[in-house]
């Protein structure tokens, strides 16, 4: 994998990722598919109406339906799903995590139950390394000791120190691998954590970055601390990751959150909030969000968004929009998460353009200022 900062204005960056499958620009939103579909929509849809150059899939869900090994066989992910670019997968911990309510955290890993049938499994750093070879994708994140917040001292301390750990297993035993002509335009991220804490992400951070990643993320926050402590916690340790390698802030967020993280140096974002707000009826535009099923758009026939260029916008009327969604009929959910995913992909280029002109605090005022 091949990164580059293009530009900068104060802390934001514009960066270049190169990835066997495909090239992205950063400051960059990666569309979450779970399971190796992105809700409501195809590969067609996405390369057509959308164009992410990366999107995301679950480790965790794909291993256990319909299988690593099936995936695998069927031309890894790239094959199976069609989807030509690249493809970040997560490493499945936190959902391992979320999902099962009898899970067992140990230092050799993690026991869960599926949440499909009941059935008993273990993650290593090792074993979720080999799945996540199976699947072929081009970032591959390493397995991690999460902790919800709020949380103790002596359990953040814990975390670090076992994801740490962890950590270093897993550098060694892909860089061993590769060194055996194996997985060699598969790339790794490491995972920081240490809650809001800020001595624990200074400690996280520095151990991790010393070791020999591709990328790092920042992982355990928007897990219910405000926004105001992911922020501060985003600005504290940024200082400490490489200026030279990609800074990736798992599963955030809204728009607003991804303006004021690029501000703070991120390049890399995913997070559920487009998809899932656009099947319950929310959808995001340049002056705010909107409750599409509202009676006050029944007859309104206007776009939903006259600066957006997305072929939603640009064919049906917020009237249509609304009558769908309140039928209930499945093409709404279509057009929906098409409009959201273009608007969360073209806030990203904005950004992008307005870093590379140097006017990066002139474009934050303006997109609070239509929100005003």
């Amino acid at each position: 994998m091949d990164f580059k900062i293009d530009k900068r204005d104060g802390k934001a960056r514009a960066g270049t990722i190169k990835t066997a499958h495909s090239t992205i620009q950063t400051p960059v939103f990666m569309p979450v598919g779970t399971v190796g579909a992105v809700k409501a929509l195809d590969a067609t849809d996405l390369t057509t109406f959308i164009k992410p150059n990366i999107i995301l899939g679950n480790t965790y869900h794909l291993y256990l339906r319909p299988g690593d090994d099936v995936i695998e066989k069927m031309g890894k992910l790239h094959g199976f799903t069609k989807f030509p670019k690249s493809f970040l997968t997560d490493s499945g911990g936190f959902q391992a995590f979320s999902l099962s309510d009898n899970v067992e955290i140990d230092e050799g890993g993690i026991t869960f139950r599926s949440h499909i049938d009941g059935s008993k499994h273990y993650f290593t750093p090792k074993k979720v390394i080999d799945i996540q070879y199976n699947l072929g994708s081009d970032i591959m994140m390493i397995l991690d000791d999460l902790v919800a917040l709020p949380a103790t001292q002596e359990r953040i301390k814990t975390s670090i120190e076992r994801t740490t750990r962890w950590a270093e297993e897993s550098i060694e035993y892909h860089r061993a691998n590769q060194k055996m002509g194996k997985a060699l335009t598969q790339n790794i991220f490491a995972i920081i954590q240490g809650g809001t804490d800020r001595a624990f992400r200074e400690k996280s951070a520095k151990e991790l970055c010393a070791l020999d990643y591709d990328g790092f993320a920042i992982g355990g926050l928007s897990v219910g601390e405000s926004s105001e402590d992911m922020y501060e916690t985003v600005e504290w340790t940024t200082q400490f990751m490489p200026e030279d390698k990609p800074r990736y802030l798992m599963g955030v967020g809204t728009p607003e959150d991804l303006v004021e993280n690029v501000s703070r140096g991120v390049d890399m974002f995913d997070c559920v909030m487009p998809t899932r707000n656009a099947r319950n009826g929310t959808l995001f535009t340049s002056y705010g969000k909107v409750n599409i099923k509202a009676a006050r758009f029944k007859e309104d026939e206007r776009p939903l968004d006259p600066e957006c260029g997305c072929m939603v916008c640009k064919t049906y009327s917020r009237a249509y929009l609304c009558h769908l969604f309140r039928a209930r009929e499945i093409t709404y959910y279509r057009l929906g998460t098409i409009h959201n995913l273009y608007y969360y992909l073209n806030l990203m280029k904005e950004m992008r353009q307005a870093i590379a002109e140097k006017r990066f605090d002139e474009f934050k005022k303006e997109f609070y200022a239509k929100r005003e």
